[in-house]
């Protein structure tokens, strides 16, 4: 009866295979509660059956004399354990210790191996946890650009914990991505997870184009550096633009929006257009003495940066177009916006009367 409680425990272990730190910890009490009652069982019996003859050993076991041996045993092991379970509690703690990486990526635990068994299950929890990534570096993206006009260590931090929580995010979703692909799936599912492989590339990058404006907005505060009141006019507008066409990329992918996906293509060129506007006016004041060479470097990065963000932005709007149009070509989709051009136009010149410089 002892030994079999101590067995029923693997199944637990078998389970909790995959699976988060507290699913561990459960099968960890199960098996240490079963183990520490059958040493103390033993123990007792070995010390009465030496002092006393035991006549129950003499008698055949019966159904309901099995059942009751298996109560006691269970009570008993309860009575023993209930003041115990603080101890317990550190024991199971140190078997089974908190992990960095899933600690902070909780929503990644949602990514159950044992649900590739049931894919329409599987590809939902990795739509959430992309969308979750996808919230994390539009976030990061925000503060980056706040870091520029308002920069401290904390926001620093905050911008490169959310630049590699990401990371993280891309490579556990995108290695559960390909175990998924490769289980017998619809159509439609394979057509989903290739969408959601595409993309997270797209917001992982956008993530680490974060950190770089961060680091110029380090390189900023470290050396010092001024910039003309007129650069930093022209950069608020372009930094409100990017803002912008990262949100109208996260709502296009998290909401399935198409008509936030129709509009960041055409806000795409705008920002194109306000990048080499504001190029050329930096070269026209330095050509004057007016910006120095240093500040004109780290200038020049960020604006490389802030048109790399609208770019991934294009192509996770283009992505999510190509999709509703049962078509996974993005150049064929951009010359079709392209073709309707009295709407792409109308946009176009609606995004440009908003970001002029």
């Amino acid at each position: 009866i002892m030994g079999q409680n101590i067995g029923t425990c693997i199944t637990a272990l078998i389970s909790s295979a995959g699976t988060n730190k507290n699913a561990k910890r459960a099968a960890a009490v199960h098996l240490l509660f079963n183990i520490i009652g059958t040493a103390f069982c033993l123990s007792l019996y070995m010390i009465l059956s030496s002092l006393f003859p035991l006549s129950i050993l003499n008698s055949p076991a019966s159904l309901f004399g099995i059942a009751l041996c298996h109560s006691v045993f269970n009570v008993l092991c309860t009575v023993i354990m209930l003041p115990l379970s603080n101890l317990l509690e550190k024991l199971v703690t140190k078997l089974v210790p908190d992990s960095r990486r899933f600690d902070k990526d909780r929503s990644c635990t949602k990514l159950d191996e044992r649900l590739l068994a049931a894919p329409p299950v599987a590809l939902e929890q990795c739509s959430a946890v992309a969308c979750e990534m996808a919230e994390i570096s539009v976030e990061a993206i925000r503060e980056a650009v706040k870091a520029f006009g308002g920069f401290s260590p904390e926001l620093a931090r905050s911008v490169r914990t959310k630049e590699e929580k990401t990371d993280r995010f891309e490579d556990i979703l995108g290695t559960y991505l390909v175990k998924l692909s490769a289980m017998r799936i619809s159509a439609e599912g394979n057509k989903e997870a290739a969408k959601l492989l595409k993309i997270i590339g797209d917001f992982e990058r956008i993530a680490d184009h974060a950190v770089n404006l961060l680091e110029a907005a380090e390189e900023t505060e470290n050396k010092k550096l001024q910039f003309t009141p007129a650069a930093l006019a022209e950069l608020k507008v372009l930094s409100s633009a990017v803002e912008k066409i990262s949100e109208l990329a996260l709502k296009s992918f998290v909401t399935n929006d198409i008509e936030a996906a129709l509009s960041v293509e055409p806000l795409e060129e705008v920002i194109d257009g306000l990048k080499e506007e504001i190029r050329s006016r930096h070269i026209n004041r330095l050509q004057q003495g007016e910006c120095s060479i240093a500040a004109g470097f780290v200038l020049s990065d960020m604006l490389t940066d802030l048109e790399r963000v609208s770019d991934h932005c294009s192509n996770i709007a283009l992505c999510i177009i190509d999709i509703a149009h049962n078509n996974m070509n993005m150049h064929r989709s951009e010359r079709e916006m392209h073709r309707n051009s009295r709407e792409f136009d109308r946009r176009f010149e609606e995004y440009s009367r908003i970001y002029s410089l």
